[in-house]
């Protein structure tokens, strides 16, 4: 027989928005910015459900490069 479980909603999203959970995000995020070279930048930010981050290609140079090469997405591998 399988049990089931019922998910505590405002459990989760307390979790999911937590300075814990920004932490690993932005640690995640830097790890990938630093990948990516020099011209890439990193934010993250609390969102209506959860915490976010982001990296993208801030100098003309590194968005061509990403254009180029998809240096952001290769270095999320």
């Amino acid at each position: 027989m399988s049990k089931t479980f019922q998910l505590n909603k405002s459990g989760v999203r307390e979790l999911l928005q937590s300075e814990e959970i920004g932490e690993v995000l932005a640690e995640q995020a830097r790890v990938i910015r630093d990948r990516c070279g020099l011209g890439y930048e990193m934010d993250s930010y609390v969102g209506k459900n959860r915490r976010n981050a982001m990296v993208w290609a801030k100098s003309a140079r590194a968005k061509r490069d990403n254009k180029k090469n998809n240096t952001i997405l290769k270095a999320v591998r």
